[in-house]
């Protein structure tokens, strides 16, 4: 199947309040929005599944004034090229990698939520010397993303069922596209503790309440290709990337924000993005190999800090760079 580009389906845009530019990565064209003085350090944004660059972009309001900020549509989401059967974290990671070395061009601090978070943990393991200078994993799904961790829950005991209900009835590439089926299936083909947990991670407007059928899709979900579903729950977006390995190659500073988890006392199932365990097993490696790790708990905050309450997110960004002086640009001290 050939790639898709987004004038290959024009009609599921909206505009923002950013202008979006496009970047030519060579297997890809990656679709982004920046904001901010670019003499001001550097902050690259990595959205979560089915989160386009804009789910940052109030974030990206009150971080312009100490940061020049950068968010993405990763291949596959947004306006970025949609790559079938060409969906993984190494993947992922290398587009970031020439993105930061053709566009931003210069040492960056990476902040990713959930899939997005395992992102920044593979980039600020794998990245080339100095591109990167601290990363934050909001609420990452580290070991859980796995279809066999060394650690914890995996993917099948965790997401993994939401991720190929998606695929099931949208199918890749929106190829199928029942939306009333999904929203129908839920109820009949989740867990009744996922669907509890789903509620309380990414909370539904009113209207919107699981009992009822939305009118159609949510814009960012209309902008996703389902097929990443499909690589996740399958294990195929991790099948090269361990995360013992991955964490213990860390080289920089970490912040890891983590919200709201439980276990099902009934499976021993997660229900949230990552347990206790997991991220202790992350800082273990982490701290093991010389680096800080820096932690926040939100136990009461959705899976998406910087969507539910920017300016938390951004406070607690913005105080944790502060105190590793990392609020000036490289080879200056912070005022």
């Amino acid at each position: 199947m050939s790639y898709l580009e987004a004038e290959d389906h024009p009609d599921i845009f909206v505009p923002h309040r950013f202008t979006e530019h496009i970047a030519d990565l060579g297997e890809i064209r990656m679709n982004y929005a920046v904001t901010g003085d670019p003499n001001k350090p550097a902050l690259l944004l990595i959205p979560a599944q089915t989160e386009s660059w804009w789910g940052y972009e109030q974030a990206m309001c009150l971080l312009a004034d100490r940061f020049q900020v950068f968010a993405v549509d990763l291949r596959g989401q947004g306006r970025s090229t949609w790559t079938p059967g060409r969906y993984s974290v190494d993947i992922f990671g290398g587009d970031l990698v020439r993105f930061i070395d053709r566009v931003i061009a210069r040492p960056t601090v990476v902040s990713g939520l959930s899939s997005g978070g395992v992102i920044a943990a593979w980039l600020s393991a794998f990245a080339a010397p100095g591109q990167v200078r601290a990363a934050i994993y909001e609420d990452a799904p580290l070991f859980a993303s796995e279809a066999d961790p060394a650690c914890g829950q995996s993917i099948s005991q965790g997401m993994g069922p939401m991720f190929r209900l998606w695929h099931k009835w949208l199918g890749s590439q929106w190829s199928i596209g029942d939306w009333a089926g999904l929203h129908a299936a839920m109820g009949r083909e989740l867990p009744a503790s996922l669907l509890g947990a789903l509620v309380r991670m990414a909370p539904p407007p009113p209207s919107n309440a699981l009992s009822e059928v939305p009118t159609g899709p949510p814009q960012n979900l209309k902008e996703y290709d389902p097929e990443w579903g499909q690589a996740f729950s399958s294990g195929r977006a991790m099948a090269t990337c361990d995360h013992e390995n991955m964490l213990a190659g860390v080289k920089v500073p970490v912040l890891f924000t983590h919200h709201f988890h439980d276990i099902d006392p009934r499976t021993g199932n997660l229900l949230g993005a990552i347990s206790d365990l997991q991220v202790d097993r992350a800082r273990q490696l982490i701290t093991s190999a010389g680096n800080e790790f820096s932690y926040r708990s939100f136990p009461g905050v959705p899976h998406s800090l910087h969507g539910h309450d920017p300016a938390t997110y951004v406070n607690t960004v913005t105080a944790w760079l502060s105190e590793l002086n990392l609020t000036a640009p490289p080879g200056e001290q912070a005022p």
